[in-house]
């Protein structure tokens, strides 16, 4: 073994002094490399220093108690540690929260008429109120299709102005009143439907899927997924008058089927191709005492559809649908049951930055009905030009073709069975309507609609004075 005085001549003059130190022995040779030997007595002393407080760390780690007495490393990672346990139940709650989404809004609206548009002969004034609240959530998957709930609650008061006969059905689309009657609100289920969303093809990647296919069962309002328009769809937005808001074939003429609020059960199945700009879809649904669940379903209310998206127009979007329906329970003017079929077409196409035009077309084709033709036309003008651009600017007109069954029939027909005449007096002609309205954004969150309507010829009446009604909208929503 080597001794000391060896150790000394065989390293250099540091190294040697450090094992020695380390060795507990230190050569007289070292003494002139005391100032080192102090500096790693110094480093010992700081490395027992960091050993006895990684020490007490790890015991203090070892409790969830807090104290001023622990390291404050300790007491740090304690609380962060606090903190993410905190955080992790509301992480949970948002990660259960997404995908669903909730809207709500109420609309409200006064009118006014003189006594010759009214049906009790007199100037009517009247106010209603509409509220809806819809809820939308995640509805599972199954492989690599994805699901969604849908549901729709409904409430309100008031039934609007009561005009004379006309074809265009109401001047308020929106005024809603339950069976409660006037006295009470009551809300009503008004939809509740599920969507089945199946990317395509079936064993492709689903991030890079252009197609896809989707199904829909429940209780449904038919116009949110046929006969839409991007300019005259929503009579809390757009047009108030019911001609204006749908095919007036279909909702005003009563082709639908729906029940007494225009929902009923049924099912949907489209296929889409975004890359094509095209969609395809095909709807069934129940009428008459089967759109109410009160009656057999059979004999339902069947309507396809087809969707195109394309440039036509100085290389602006615009979308084209065209569809036919036929229903084996519709009612005929004089309270028949009988079916009734037809086609009829929707487009919406911007003609500028800020005009987007919009076009119905409607063609009865089977079915004694009041008019068999309908044609409505109309534009949206936002803001902009006048520095408004959340305000906008409408216009329609449109005309509904009295049909040559109900010309020979409306002056005695006698649908009540009460012994005197429905309507009273040979119709004849087209109706013809106009509306114009200025949307005001208030804020975000309200706007405010003056609105004006015109009808000529109400219900195909020679003669008949024109209605006109003037009104005001409000519609506070989220």
């Amino acid at each position: 073994m080597r001794t000391p005085a060896l150790l000394a001549r065989a390293l250099p003059a540091p190294l040697t002094a450090l094992a020695l130190w380390v060795g507990g022995t230190l050569p007289v040779a070292a003494a002139a490399d005391e100032p080192l030997v102090e500096r790693l007595k110094q480093l010992a002393e700081r490395v027992d220093a960091l050993e006895k407080r990684n020490a007490e760390l790890e015991k203090a780690l070892q409790t969830d108690h807090l104290s001023d007495k622990e390291p404050e490393l300790a007491t740090r990672l304690k609380a962060t540690e606090s903190d993410v346990q905190a955080i992790k139940p509301q992480a949970r709650r948002i990660e259960a929260l997404e995908g669903i989404s909730v809207g709500a809004s109420v609309t409200a609206a006064v009118q006014h008429a003189g006594a010759r548009a009214t049906a009790s002969g007199s100037g009517e004034t009247r106010s209603n109120y509409r509220g809806d609240v819809t809820l939308t959530l995640p509805g599972g998957s199954l492989g690599a299709a994805e699901g969604k709930f849908f549901t729709h609650l409904r409430f309100g008061q008031g039934t609007g102005i009561g005009l004379r006969p006309t074809y265009t059905s109401t001047p308020n689309s929106f005024a809603f009143e339950t069976a409660a009657g006037p006295d009470d609100s009551f809300a009503i289920l008004a939809q509740a439907w599920y969507q089945l969303t199946v990317p395509l093809p079936l064993d492709g990647v689903k991030a890079q899927s252009k197609q896809r296919l989707e199904i829909n069962v429940g209780k449904i309002d038919p116009f949110v997924f046929f006969d839409g328009n991007a300019a005259a769809d929503d009579e809390s937005v757009r047009f108030m008058n019911n001609a204006f808001v749908h095919n007036p074939l279909l909702d005003s003429g009563g082709n639908t089927g729906a029940d007494a609020y225009g929902f009923q059960p049924g099912a949907r199945v489209a296929y889409i191709d975004d890359a094509a700009g095209w969609g395809a879809s095909l709807g069934v649904f129940g009428s008459g005492a089967g759109a109410n669940f009160s009656g057999s379903a059979s004999r339902p209310f069947v309507i396809g559809q087809l969707e195109t998206t394309v440039k036509p127009v100085l290389g602006r979007p615009g979308t084209y649908r065209l569809y036919a329906w036929t229903n084996g329970r519709s009612v005929d003017f004089d309270g028949t049951e009988a079916r009734h079929s037809g086609w009829g077409l929707s487009f919406d196409q911007r003609a500028a930055d800020d005009v987007m035009l919009f076009g119905r077309y409607g063609d009865q084709r089977k079915g004694r009905v009041r008019f068999d033709r309908a044609l409505t036309l109309g534009a949206e003008i936002t803001g902009n030009p006048w520095r408004r651009g959340a305000d906008a600017l409408g216009i329609a007109v449109g005309a509904l073709h009295t049909s040559s069954a109900f010309g020979a029939g409306s002056a005695t027909v006698d649908a009540d069975g009460d012994g005197a005449p429905d309507f009273g007096y040979a119709a004849s002609g087209s109706e013809r309507i106009a509306e114009l309205y200025y949307r005001f954004r208030i804020n975000s969150a309200l706007e405010l609609t003056p609105d004006l309507q015109w009808i000529q010829r109400p219900g195909g009446e020679r003669g008949a004075p024109s209605i006109k009604v003037v009104g005001l909208r409000a519609k506070f929503g989220f």
